[in-house]
């Protein structure tokens, strides 16, 4: 049976005035996301817990003018780049860019005018719950060189599988690393914090970094650190390691190098995680050789949805498939370099399987 077409109401405005739309999707599953042209946000993710109630496990505000001046990236698409770039600089074939810096002194998710506060263009499937959401980036755009044209498609399955997938060209060489900054708690809106979730990592090494975010050097083994998440524990417990690491974010704020995938493009498991109060668990699944984890350690409880649900620190976490920060002055790191006549190609799925136990990996 093919699920009904995407549902649109209108949400609100834009600050420069642009209408910003709400899409549905719905799956049989008892699956349903909801999605914002504005930063093209994953606004609402609703997932059936082990009793067969609803709620949704991301977090959330209230309306666009919150979402414009105080989100920090709740369930936005980022880029030109995801994560840091040290100082907001890089060369490229000889020629040195740009970015204006907004964290600690470099720059951040594509600048302080990223992805994630334009309006993104949306065409829904006519025959299936999907939306694609598009967007042109012009050359210079956050210093970043090159036009570029992104378009990321949501689709939901039968399962209840949640899939992004990403696309873009260029007609310069750029760098480009875009995710989803989706923050997860399984026990749903008002739930507290996800200390008590379990996490688990498929990555032996991490990136260690400065007290400023920007990777030390080479990755590092996980074994014999709080970051060896190679099985399942939780979070709370993982935090509450004494380790300097931990105290320069103040929680987790790392990428982790996924073990390698059976070939290119194929799909590998990033991360597993459950709330064993709900029942609830999700899956991450990834083309890219990254994730960054980070377990909102700046949240103070300020920020509310529209239920009043305040999101206190450790409110959700973060499993942000990407390429690696500050891959551009990075010549070791896997290449985030775009060039006319490339296409890029990227995709992450969240699973929800029904019984909260890791899946064994290879």
């Amino acid at each position: 049976m093919p699920h009904p077409a995407p549902h649109r109401e209108r949400f609100g405005r834009a600050p420069d005035g642009r209408p910003v739309d709400l899409w549905r999707l719905e799956s049989a599953s008892g699956v349903s996301a909801e999605i914002l042209t504005h930063g093209g946000v994953l606004h609402r993710l609703a997932v059936p817990d082990d009793a067969g109630r609803t709620a949704s496990v991301v977090l959330s505000l209230p309306d666009v003018p919150a979402y414009a001046a105080h989100s920090p990236y709740f369930g936005a698409l980022v880029g030109r780049y995801a994560n840091r770039i040290a100082r907001g600089r890089f060369t490229l074939d000889g020629q040195s860019h740009q970015v204006p810096a907004n964290d600690r002194g470099n720059a951040l998710h594509g600048g302080p005018e990223g992805f994630h506060g334009r309006v993104w263009r949306a065409e829904p499937a006519a025959d299936r719950a999907a939306l694609r959401l598009s967007l042109l980036s012009p050359d210079g755009d956050m210093g970043f060189p090159g036009a570029l044209t992104v378009s990321v498609l949501y689709a939901l399955d039968e399962a209840g599988t949640l899939s992004l997938d990403f696309e873009a060209v260029c007609d310069r060489p750029t760098v480009l690393n875009l995710t989803n900054h989706a923050y997860f708690n399984l026990g749903g809106a008002g739930s507290g914090d996800v200390l008590g979730h379990l996490l688990e990592v498929d990555g032996d090494q991490y990136l260690p970094v400065a007290p400023d975010a920007i990777p030390l050097g080479a990755p590092r083994a996980v074994a014999g650190t709080p970051f060896d998440l190679t099985r399942a524990r939780p979070v709370g417990d993982a935090l509450a390691a004494e380790d300097q690491q931990l105290k320069n974010a103040g929680g987790f704020d790392h990428c982790w190098v996924l073990r390698p995938a059976a070939g290119p493009g194929a799909l590998r498991r990033a991360a597993w995680l459950a709330d064993p109060a709900s029942g609830r668990a999700l899956e991450v699944w990834t083309t890219e050789p990254g994730v960054q984890v980070y377990t909102a350690n700046q949240l103070d409880g300020t920020l509310a949805d529209a239920d009043g649900h305040h999101h206190p620190r450790h409110g959700g976490i973060c499993l942000e498939t990407q390429h690696l920060p500050d891959s551009p002055n990075r010549p070791e790191y896997p290449s985030t370099v775009l060039r006319p006549g490339e296409r890029f190609t990227s995709r992450t799925e969240f699973r929800f399987p029904h019984l909260p136990e890791p899946r064994p990996t290879g």
